[in-house]
């Protein structure tokens, strides 16, 4: 499992730790951290536009991002799928690997699985802690890899983790980092000594 902050902290140097970007937060990626691309659109709707998105995407360096978000709309597959069906062809033409967010009425049958690479799980919390693990195991039986968002205890963490995401964000990093990070840093070893069985079926230790 690899934790993107939403906070950037340059200092910040872990196999396991990232960071998450937006046009909107401006931060420069050290070019040594992994790290994902958000597109912003959720906490600045009215800054944003596709055309300054991908020109932004293209400002960055590629190397070691993990996805680039197609715009969505929180709690709607519906519009989700709107605004993202052409997007998605230009953040893969732009050199990053596309993710679809799954929002809340999430659909097998109408997600564009062709022209994405990452499922994004978003969506309210009732979503993600229910039909959003319906989502993560279609994709992963699909070959694609899974993000979890907003994610910001070890609870969650453990969810998303045993649903069989590889990766999450969250803005837990934030606020008192000093003592935070070498949390995160625990939970992190606490998940990798742990065998979970598909569709959260957890077992003991690895051998």
């Amino acid at each position: 499992m690899i934790y993107l902050s939403g906070t950037v902290r340059p200092n910040l140097r872990h196999p396991r730790l990232g960071f998450m970007n937006t046009p909107q937060m401006q931060n420069e990626m050290p070019v040594d951290v992994t790290w994902g691309a958000d597109n912003g659109r959720f906490a600045a709707p009215e800054f944003y536009s596709n055309h300054r998105y991908l020109a932004w995407l293209r400002r960055q360096r590629p190397a070691r991002c993990l996805f680039a978000t197609a715009p969505d709309v929180v709690g709607s597959h519906g519009a989700t799928l709107e605004l993202s069906r052409p997007v998605l062809p230009m953040i893969r033409a732009a050199g990053y690997p596309p993710a679809f967010v799954a929002q809340d009425g999430w659909d097998e049958d109408t997600t564009p699985w062709d022209d994405f690479d990452v499922l994004f799980v978003g969506g309210t919390t009732s979503f993600k802690l229910g039909a959003g693990g319906e989502a993560i195991a279609v994709a992963r039986a699909r070959g694609k890899r899974v993000h979890m968002g907003r994610v910001n205890s070890f609870t969650r963490l453990r969810v998303a983790a045993a649903l069989g995401c590889e990766s999450a964000d969250g803005t837990f990093l934030k606020f008192a980092p000093d003592q935070n990070e070498p949390r995160m840093l625990r939970w992190l070893d606490q998940l990798s000594a742990v065998t979970f069985l598909p569709m959260g079926g957890q077992h003991g230790e690895e051998g």
